[in-house]
């Protein structure tokens, strides 16, 4: 029996709360990378590294909420701390203790940060990030690294084709392309270029500190620390984009384990344990134009200040969830548990490649995993998997191999998303052990389908 077929015969709750989603949300989900072909599958309960569907299976999870959970499903000391929150209240639309706490909390971890301001999301933070530094230097433009991704607002939406024309992007104004400028990462000559030459209009330059995609394509350190030194050059404000990497990569993110201190850092997922949150952090001067210096009467009025309402702003029970999960990463001890685990599943997918011949490749750091099916159609070999390989990365890609993969492995009792999947404190050997039988059970499947 085929992978499709038996994907769906044994999920058959899942398939009937998607034909009802189908009548409700475009595609059926509420998130891009929720799609899946034929059908999502649809989880009721998760606790530690697994989680069940709707149908009893349970399932090593690699979702990990998006990357957000890296205590783990349902970790006692959050799930405690939110309950002692919402007895108290859920949302006071005032100040609190907790919010205080939190903000704290980020300001002690992050290098950069010397202020802090919350939001709702990681797009959100993105936003505020962008709009700060326009009004800190007068300028407009924002310089981006190419699949480099940083939410869905329009400033970081849409990328000039191959020629470097700006192509037709649906619902992005024209003039917001024109105000960006995308180069290649990795090519530092052309960086330095832009910088010179441009420099004078561009208010940001915005990037993932580990690559694009979450590092899916690796980016150079050399290129970043050049990032560094070129932007304060030329007075181009540095934004690394830390919603993922931020405390997972180390407690103080990507910035502390590389030493390189952006000007601000945009973070989200971790930074709220698992609930909805996000924030903005940086250099004080740059994150005070938020601040209302004259009456409350003009809280509201934009002119001389960066206006920044938001309804869930520091939520209670965000701020909760935030404190318990960063008061239990500070020490790092979470992070080198993850990170080994990390070690230990890509040298075992490696090792099951090398038993089947597999035509796919595993790599990553920390405690992200990241795979493609069918490298070498574009001539793709994991000896080649250097930094400057990044445009051949996104050749590899293959929608059909990579979700059929994911079914194989849910098959098998393991989910771990297309493209990358992120490792938490809590996943044990035992865990890496099922994984690894399960990918070599699951490539198995793929060769006999001609897809590895």
């Amino acid at each position: 029996m085929s992978i499709l077929k038996r994907y769906v015969e044994l999920h058959p709750g899942s398939r009937r709360l998607a034909s009802r989603a189908a009548e409700v949300f475009p595609n059926g989900v509420t998130h891009d990378i929720r799609h899946n072909t034929p059908f999502p599958l649809y989880v009721r309960q998760a606790s530690g590294s697994h989680k069940t569907d709707v149908d009893g299976n349970e399932l090593v999870d690699y979702v990990m909420g998006h990357g957000a959970l890296l205590l783990g499903h349902n970790e006692p000391h959050i799930m405690e701390a939110v309950e002692a929150q919402l007895s108290l209240g859920t949302h006071f639309g005032a100040s609190h203790e907790a919010e205080i706490r939190w903000g704290e909390l980020v300001l002690r971890l992050v290098p950069s940060a010397e202020r802090v301001r919350f939001t709702s999301s990681g797009t959100e933070a993105t936003m505020m990030a962008l709009r700060l530094a326009r009004a800190y230097t007068g300028r407009e433009k924002v310089l981006r690294l190419r699949e480099h991704f940083h939410g869905w607002n329009d400033s970081v939406m849409g990328q000039p084709d191959a020629e470097g024309t700006l192509p037709a992007s649906p619902g992005l104004p024209h003039g917001t392309l024109e105000a960006s400028i995308v180069v290649a990462q990795n090519d530092a000559e052309t960086l330095e270029r832009t910088l010179r030459e441009d420099g004078g209009d561009i208010a940001a330059m915005i990037l993932e500190p580990t690559g694009a995609h979450w590092g899916t394509e690796p980016i150079d350190l050399g290129f970043v620390r050049a990032a560094r030194e070129l932007t304060a050059r030329h007075g181009v404000v540095l934004i690394f984009d830390e919603v993922i990497t931020g405390f997972r990569v180390s407690p103080g993110g990507a910035q502390q384990a590389y030493g390189i201190t952006p000007d601000m850092t945009t973070m989200a997922k971790i930074v709220a344990g698992g609930l909805p949150g996000g924030c903005v952090a940086g250099r004080a001067e740059i994150i005070e134009q938020i601040a209302i210096r004259d009456s409350v009467s003009r809280a509201y009025t934009p002119g001389g200040r960066i206006s920044h309402p938001g309804t869930f702003n520091a939520n209670p029970l965000s701020a909760a969830a935030g404190i318990a999960t960063l008061e239990r990463i500070g020490d790092g001890e979470a992070q080198r548990r993850a990170n080994r685990m990390g070690e230990l599943l890509r040298d075992g997918m490696r090792d099951a490649i090398a038993r089947l011949g597999a035509d796919v490749l595993v790599y990553g750091e920390a405690s992200v995993i990241n795979y493609f099916v069918g490298p070498s159609r574009v001539g793709l070999r994991a000896a080649d998997l250097t930094p400057q390989t990044d445009p051949r990365m996104l050749q590899a890609y293959d929608g059909k191999r990579q979700q059929r993969l994911r079914l194989a492995m849910i098959l098998h009792g393991v989910d771990i998303p297309p493209f990358h999947g992120w490792i938490s404190s809590v996943h044990t050997e035992e865990d890496v052990g099922a994984t690894v039988q399960a990918f070599e059970e699951a490539l198995r499947m793929l060769q006999a389908e001609g897809l590895a």
